[in-house]
């Protein structure tokens, strides 16, 4: 009865993120979609929040952002030396969870702080960006993202409800070609403006110039309206941070989530190596047994969750 009821629990909080907002996944996709593991405790993070559940929010809500606005040309210089040096790149040995997807699109990134975890690389190398994120206590992670031109990020919701996303321009191509949409909602990055977002809504990019885009990332704490949920979100976010901890260079630590991450792509490499290899050789009893394998796996699955 217990199982019975905790199950009830996830499908309705997997119902409710799905059925938030017009834009949705696939169903059976957001079933089986990692947003869905934390769509419980997502479930709280919107019914306590204290700003409104929609794709953009007001940035005037949050004044102490306004340092970011008003020194970007200096956050823009750091940005684009580091842009110049190659800094500013995918992760180099897969072992960055949370963005796995995106390098394969042209996406990169530069991470200046995470959830409490500092990065030596970046305080050597953009001190004056890192001095001023680290100023703002509710700002939990910052980056440099870069999308080249002509790329796109397919439609996708971040896992987390514990935080928001706020975007500085700093070198855009400054036109409606190269635009995020939240929620079918579309936004057009431009140099020195900037934008907060609901990251889980269903969003995707599309840059359909010729020009690199380079913005500054941020991930924002979610204001709530129960001092109890803000200590426990704050708990949350900073083993969540702890986990997924990135790294710019070697040398920097890894989190045990981007650790396994990186192990997990190895082997799939290695087990697809091997049936591709299987289905080249014997097309036919692959065909077989694929529709075999995929039932068998289910079958371990559902035995898994239900003992």
């Amino acid at each position: 009865m217990i199982t019975l009821t905790l199950l009830i629990l996830f499908v309705t909080s997997v119902l409710f993120v799905h059925l938030r907002g017009r834009s949705r996944l696939p169903f059976l996709r957001q079933l089986v979609n990692h947003s869905a593991v934390f769509a419980p405790y997502n479930s709280l993070m919107y019914l306590f929040s204290s700003v409104p559940s929609k794709p953009y929010l007001d940035r005037e809500r949050f004044p102490e952002l306004d340092v970011l606005k008003d020194n970007w040309e200096a956050i823009r210089e750091e940005a684009m030396r580091l842009f110049d040096e190659g800094y500013i790149r995918a992760a180099e040995k897969n072992n960055d969870a949370g963005f796995g997807s995106f390098f394969k699109k042209g996406w990169k990134r530069f991470y200046l702080t995470w959830y409490g975890e500092r990065l030596p690389s970046a305080q050597a190398l953009c001190p004056k960006t890192v001095e001023l994120v680290s100023s703002i206590p509710n700002v939990k992670g910052a980056m440099f993202a870069l999308l080249p031109g002509g790329s796109h990020l397919n439609p996708h919701r971040d896992p987390f409800a514990g935080s928001l996303r706020y975007h500085l321009g700093l070198s855009t191509p400054n036109s409606d070609n190269c635009r995020i949409y939240v929620d079918g909602q579309p936004y057009s990055w431009r140099d020195g403006e900037d934008v907060m977002f609901d990251e889980t809504f269903v969003h995707w990019v599309k840059n359909e110039t010729d020009q690199t885009r380079v913005i500054l990332f941020c991930d924002i704490e979610r204001p709530l309206r129960s001092r109890l949920l803000m200590a426990l979100n704050r708990r949350v976010s900073y083993f969540l941070g702890s986990a997924t901890t990135p790294q710019n260079v070697d040398g920097e630590r890894v989190g045990s989530i981007n650790q396994a991450y990186a192990f997990s792509k190895r082997f799939g490499d290695a087990i697809g190596g091997i049936v591709r290899l299987f289905k080249r050789r014997h097309p036919r009893a692959y065909k077989v047994l694929k529709p075999v394998l995929a039932v068998l796996l289910l079958a371990a699955l559902l035995q898994w969750i239900f003992g």
